[in-house]
């Protein structure tokens, strides 16, 4: 069989999209099926750091001489259907929610991992042009999939209500995986190395995500200031307008462009991990805390419980006081801290990645 993927996020997206479908790529590589051939479709070379975090020997396909934006966009969106016939691609997976038009009238039999429907559910944080497209691609994928994968409970849930119960057997849950350089040992000279060069404080609390309003990290910020003073909040992502929201604090570091060789290290030394944010579809920093050793507070209201799990804590979005006591009880010290971290260890083997990657090859040898 051979297997087209939807590769633009893998070559161009260095966290989020980028990172499940490049640890997703790399754990079905390493399940060594002979008879599944992977193809990567990506409408141009993308990142060189990015495509060598992939294992070697996997096969690119690009739009043919020089394209512009724009037709790069047409090839992804329509062209690429032919490509495929071409190569005689069996079945083909966009990793971010979308499908190209004509695949099924092509008899190319499509699958498509939805992650999350918030500009649906809060259109409010996306310009409205924006919505409109998101949500025209977000139908057209359902038109076009034989099977939809969400990656988690909530999407399911999501897609059924805003896109149609009609959908509901085509839908499995298969959860993200995680990369495993989360929960490797980090050497304590790499650490120093690592500490020194981005300046951290000896205690930090850490959040990883684009710094943008729905992630909510001012709720963190704002709990910060009734946490004791040596304890710091460094908070690495990608930043937008929303860092000017931010309340002022001297004890709030902000890191974006972090390598993924220097974020396992930065995990590593932090004594607790927070997630604010109003709403997700999964939640894989959470994931990637927990397999380094750390205990979570996140928000309730989305899909966060599914991805901490039961010994992680949770309150609500705008629960100040109620987030620093959480964030307290998880600082290094606190009683039960290391039972709830080891609990949470256990429960987040379900995400790992040759189970994640065998659940996906049954359903390209299925569909």
């Amino acid at each position: 069989m051979i297997v087209g993927i939807d590769a633009k996020r893998v070559v161009r997206n260095g966290t989020g999209l980028g990172s499940y479908g490049r640890t997703l790529v790399n754990d079905l590589i390493r399940l060594g099926d002979d008879d599944m051939q992977l193809r990567l479709y990506a409408p141009d070379e993308g990142r060189d750091e990015l495509r060598g975090q992939l294992i070697e020997g996997v096969q690119f396909c690009l739009p043919k001489g020089r394209p512009s934006a724009l037709r790069k966009a047409w090839w992804r969106s329509r062209g690429v259907v032919g490509d495929l016939l071409r190569d005689g691609v069996t079945v083909y997976h966009g990793l971010s929610g979308e499908l190209p038009v004509g695949l099924r009238r092509a008899g190319i039999r499509g699958i498509v991992t939805i992650h999350d429907l918030i500009f649906l559910r809060h259109p409010e944080y996306y310009h409205w042009i924006d919505t409109k497209i998101y949500e025209w691609k977000f139908r057209q994928a359902l038109r076009e999939a034989d099977r939809i994968i969400a990656i988690s409970e909530r999407t399911r849930q999501d897609i059924l209500e805003l896109g149609g119960e009609e959908y509901a057997d085509r839908i499995k849950v298969i959860y993200q995986s995680f990369s495993p350089q989360f929960s490797m040992n980090i050497s304590s000279e790499q650490k120093t190395e690592v500490r020194t060069r981005y300046k951290l404080p000896s205690r930090y609390i850490l959040n990883v995500g684009t710094i943008e309003e729905r992630k909510n990290l001012a709720l963190a910020v704002e709990a910060l200031e009734l946490l004791p003073q040596d304890i710091h909040l460094v908070a690495v992502g990608r930043q937008t307008d929303y860092v000017k929201k931010l309340p002022h604090s001297e004890r709030l570091h902000l890191l974006s462009g972090v390598p993924n060789k220097d974020l396992a290290a930065i995990y590593a030394m932090a004594e607790a991990f927070v997630y604010p944010s109003r709403y997700e579809g999964f939640g894989i920093p959470i994931i990637e805390a927990i397999a380094a050793g750390l205990p979570v507070v996140a928000c309730t209201g989305s899909c966060l419980e599914e991805a901490g799990g039961p010994d992680s804590l949770y309150v609500g979005s705008d629960d100040v006081f109620g987030m620093a006591d959480a964030l307290k009880i998880s600082l290094r010290g606190a009683r039960g801290r290391q039972e709830r971290i080891a609990r949470s260890r256990e429960y987040i083997r379900r995400f790992e990645g040759n189970d994640v990657a065998a659940q996906v090859r049954a359903l390209y040898f299925d569909v």
